[in-house]
């Protein structure tokens, strides 16, 4: 069964246009991406790197305190020897001197070792306020970057419809196609459409591809399905272009996204709901009418 280009039905051709979303969005979605990834690696070097400061120091505050301990040890002793020295008869006093001068002695080591320990603990505590502070500053960067993400990702997800009906999540590349197909929220066909006379199939449809325009990237297609042509004309890269078949006005719309435009070409992907696999076939071109 034909139908006059003529006279279209409501139900079968659309001619509404909605403005696509820019390339930049998905080139600063991915340069984000990579930031993100840049962030949180440099956080979890840093984290390693104070826990080994952390280990290292103290390692140091065993050393030093074994040795503040042997140290008070010695002026113990020293100072039991000499007060037995003082009670005992003939002690001369010149051995008396040699005992307090080592007293002095062993008292001002301690007190130069007392001083260096506690800089080097002070230094140490700079070290980690100063790491820990930079972990902070990481942390707070990667948040940052992660709500960005969240917001330019909203952006790219969803887009209106030539039929003014809210699509699905839309892929601007084929990395993006791959990671909807791993969702499975509906079936994907891409598509690398050829200008000619003659339409291709893609999935349960025929698309046919009669005009391209790179410079203002536009392009014109004409849809074979349920017996009858679809024409989408002058439609925009990243445009969701939409129609309905057979047994799918219950579900969501066919859509029709192209990545990109040549000067003979047009690539992109054909989407159609999880539940219209039994969709009724494409018109094959000598019975489909011309608009």
């Amino acid at each position: 069964m034909s139908i006059s280009p003529n006279v279209p039905s409501p139900q079968e051709s659309y001619h509404y246009e909605s403005k696509g979303t820019p390339r930049w969005v998905a080139v600063l979605f991915i340069v984000v991406i990579a930031l993100l990834a840049v962030l949180g690696y440099f956080g979890y070097t840093t984290q390693s790197r104070l826990s080994q400061d952390l280990a290292e120091q103290q390692k140091l505050n065993k050393v030093l305190t074994a040795q503040l301990d042997q140290a008070n040890s010695r002026i113990a002793d020293l100072k039991s020897k000499m007060e037995i020295t003082t009670q005992r008869v003939g002690l001369t006093q010149s051995e008396i001197a040699q005992a307090k001068s080592r007293a002095e002695a062993i008292r001002k080591e301690q007190q130069t070792s007392d001083q260096k320990l506690s800089a080097q603990l002070k230094e140490s505590e700079e070290k980690i306020g100063a790491v820990a502070s930079e972990v902070g500053g990481a942390k707070k960067d990667i948040e940052a970057t992660k709500t960005d993400l969240e917001a330019t990702k909203g952006k790219l997800e969803r887009s209106l419809g030539d039929m003014n009906v809210m699509s699905g999540l839309i892929a601007r590349n084929h990395d993006d196609l791959d990671e909807l197909r791993r969702r499975g929220d509906r079936n994907y066909y891409e598509f690398t459409l050829q200008r000619s006379k003659s339409p291709q199939r893609v999935g349960p449809v025929q698309l046919n591809l009669s005009k391209t325009d790179p410079r203002k990237s536009r392009y014109t297609l004409t849809v074979f399905v349920d017996d009858r042509s679809i024409e989408k004309k002058d439609r925009t890269v990243g445009e969701p272009v939409q129609f309905y078949v057979k047994g799918s006005a219950r579900l969501a719309p066919y859509e029709i996204v192209v990545f990109d435009v040549g000067k003979s070409q047009a690539t992109g992907y054909l989407a159609t709901p999880k539940d219209a696999s039994a969709a009724a076939p494409a018109a094959p071109p000598a019975a489909a009418s011309k608009p």
